[in-house]
């Protein structure tokens, strides 16, 4: 397994990293699925032997039962890994049962510890941008969370760039604690945050971990062109990630079918490896119904693709040139940074 730098913090996180979005199952989170305490116990098993360190909840998992069942399925091992969750979206009825301030970061943050048997959390992301609540007070609030051991580092999650650059300059202007990592949808199937977080989060210091690397089992290899399989999550009502572009989704699977047959690997293997050839990409959340996904992810990290391989793979998913980048590449590409060349350097 290899590890990497969070970020600009001192801590080290392995390359894949396991999701426990399956803890559980309930309501919606059904359609991904519906591990068991046992379940999780043998998939963690899985993940240690493999080198991974850190596993990755949120409170509203199956309303609490993933962090329920995670907590349950790590007694005894807490010390063995890092554990990341999450805050921010509707926890209840009440009109403070969602958002990002005081009131619901402090009851979130200890039903957290709580439902995980722990006495800290270390990443905790806030999950989704809140429009209404200020950031110093977003921002203060977490900051004490750390100042008083029950949170180690900060993470982000589905922010946009200038939501992002917004919340860390309040951190520095009030000498709080910064966001260190930055939690993104980022795959073959839609590389949308290449146009500003990916650069962002290089500029700003912040690992990326990816969620839903395999577009929801989209670049497993299952779904082609004339074939849909009979149990796949997008035959359900779960719609993550939308799919705006099928020729290019296919495409880009045909690729991926082609040079895993020639590195002797799954489609699924391909399309976290290439993930990890990124910039500022240092661990990518996996998640798997059947163990036997989870260990053919695991794979992953043994495959080494050469530059013609990514530079095809490249091709094929690459988004649109949208302004201002159009504009930059024929004006001032020769004063490019690495942030910039992260966007701009893929092949297309």
């Amino acid at each position: 397994m290899d590890y990497r730098q969070l970020g600009r913090s001192g801590l080290r996180v392995s390359a894949l990293s396991l999701g426990a979005m399956t803890f559980g199952g309930r309501d919606v989170f059904g359609n991904v699925g519906h591990t068991d305490v046992a379940g999780a116990k043998r998939q963690i098993d899985m993940c240690l032997d493999a080198g991974v360190n850190l596993i990755d909840t949120a409170n509203m998992y199956s309303a609490g039962a993933s962090e329920e069942i995670l907590g349950q399925a790590l007694a005894g091992r807490r010390d063995r890994v890092l554990i990341s969750s999450k805050v921010r979206l509707r926890m209840g009825e009440g009109p403070n049962d969602e958002g990002l301030s005081r009131h619901h970061i402090l009851q979130q943050a200890e039903d957290s510890l709580r439902r995980l048997g722990t006495d800290h959390l270390d990443v905790y992301h806030v999950h989704q941008w809140d429009g209404l609540t200020p950031l110093e007070e977003t921002m203060q609030t977490l900051d004490s969370l750390v100042v008083s051991g029950k949170v180690r580092y900060l993470g982000v999650s589905n922010f946009t760039g200038w939501q992002l650059m917004k919340a860390q300059c309040v951190a520095d202007r009030h000498g709080y604690q910064r966001f260190v990592s930055n939690q993104i949808y980022y795959s073959l199937e839609s590389r949308d945050a290449e146009y500003e977080l990916i650069p962002a989060s290089l500029d700003q210091g912040l690992g990326v971990l990816v969620w839903s690397p395999l577009a929801g089992g989209l670049l497993s290899g299952k779904y082609r062109r004339d074939q849909q399989p009979a149990d796949g999550r997008h035959l359900t009502e779960w719609s993550e990630p939308p799919v705006r572009d099928e020729g290019r989704l296919y495409d880009t699977i045909d690729i991926l079918v082609d040079i895993a047959s020639a590195h002797g690997g799954s489609p699924a293997q391909i399309a976290l490896a290439y993930l990890l050839t990124k910039p500022a990409v240092t661990s990518l959340v996996i998640g798997a119904r059947k163990d036997e996904q989870l260990a053919d992810n695991l794979g992953a990290v043994h495959v080494r693709l050469s530059t013609e391989d990514v530079d095809r793979l490249d091709k094929a998913s690459a988004p649109d040139l949208i302004y201002p980048h159009w504009h930059q590449a024929n004006l001032v590409s020769s004063r490019f940074s690495e942030a910039d060349l992260a966007w701009h350097r893929p092949a297309r």
